[in-house]
């Protein structure tokens, strides 16, 4: 077994109790190349972010940062800039031979919700060890907007791998060679390079920019939301934008990307040499995201972009980020876009499915 588990083995790996969550996990909570994850009944306020750390527990470092705890049942309000850890309603028991990655779900990202998964014992984010055995956590860090969130809402995901999966940079020609990963030349460089577009085929919108002040947004509500309450149109006519420090924007990839159904995908952030600015807050792609077959004809990818200390021009073509390509163990037995609720298959330049359209 080596590379990216599928759908069916995360199937397997519940019936065997190798994963499990109280209540029992969902049919509609597996995806082609993950899991999602539930939150659970009460969310603890923490002072600030932390790591458990080697031979802590996640309930040993709340008895040290706690502020108050929020019983989630009847939906509660997390509020913008502040910290909280919340207790998943999924486990794991995971065999030696396999390792968990988790990321923020694309609505999450898109809505600047810095989430991150924490476990016992965990000494970074979002990654879990072989051979973990244990409760698993969230931190959730809303950074633009409040949101109201209930028991059951999935804000994350979490993906397993077997051995060496990552494609090497020879292997990615090839497979373009025999599949195009993108509609134009292919930048390869320790993965997939993306670039920015700035110069919309029609039109002058090229994003969307934050606004400071805004309304809770309740998860649950789907195109609900008038964009213009919560988000200011950013144009260009020159094909630069200036980035505003600690502002967040939307923007769009100028590459169609097709992530074939034998290999799924990971948005890495690129260099910080290249700029005062981060790209990256939701990363998994899944096999079938953009391809033909799932109904799509390679789809743009949202950058969901924050700047730094500093103001700066971002240009059209700039590369802002690389997508790191994996290859499956299995083909899920089924893909993204095909028969399955996907919301971002052939997607352009998109809020999260929260807004109108």
């Amino acid at each position: 077994m080596t590379g990216v588990l599928s759908s069916q083995q995360i199937r397997a790996m519940i019936e065997t109790g190798t994963l499990s969550g109280t209540p029992a996990i969902l049919p509609e909570q597996v995806q082609p190349a993950s899991l999602d994850l539930r939150l659970g009944q009460v969310a603890y306020r923490v002072r600030a972010s932390f790591l458990t750390g080697a031979g802590r527990t996640v309930t040993d470092r709340l008895a040290e940062f706690e502020m108050h705890r929020i019983d989630l049942k009847a939906g509660a309000v997390l509020e913008k800039g502040c910290v909280y850890v919340v207790p998943l309603m999924e486990s794991l028991a995971l065999p030696m031979g396999v390792q968990a990655v988790a990321n923020a779900k694309s609505s999450t990202g898109r809505l600047d919700l810095l989430t991150r998964l924490i476990t016992d014992g965990g000494v970074e984010f979002d990654r879990v060890t072989p051979g973990y055995a244990g409760p698993l956590y969230a931190e959730i860090c809303p950074r633009s907007f409040s949101v109201l969130v209930r028991p059951g809402m999935r804000l994350n995901q979490i993906r397993f791998r077997a051995g060496q999966a990552v494609l090497s940079d020879d292997a990615l020609r090839a497979l373009h060679a025999q599949t195009p990963l993108v509609d134009g030349t292919a930048m390869i460089d320790d993965g997939l390079g993306f670039s920015v577009d700035l110069r919309p085929v029609s039109g002058t919108l090229v994003g969307y920019r934050a606004k400071p002040h805004t309304g809770v947004i309740d998860l649950d509500r789907i195109g609900h939301y008038d964009p213009a309450a919560y988000w200011e149109e950013v144009h260009s006519e020159n094909g630069q934008i200036i980035l505003d420090p600690g502002a967040f924007y939307i923007l769009v990839s100028r590459e169609a990307v097709h992530i074939p159904p034998e290999c799924a995908a990971e948005m890495a952030p690129y260099v910080a040499m290249v700029g005062e600015f981060r790209v990256h807050y939701a990363g998994f792609f899944d096999p079938g995201f953009g391809h033909a077959a799932a109904g799509g004809t390679g789809s743009r990818g949202v950058l969901e972009v924050r700047c730094h200390e500093a103001p700066f021009v971002l240009e059209h073509g700039q590369i802002v980020g690389r997508l790191v390509y994996e290859r499956m163990d299995q083909v899920p037995d089924h893909l993204y876009g095909a028969g399955i609720a996907s919301n971002y298959q052939g997607q352009g330049l998109k809020l999260s499915k929260h807004f109108k359209a």
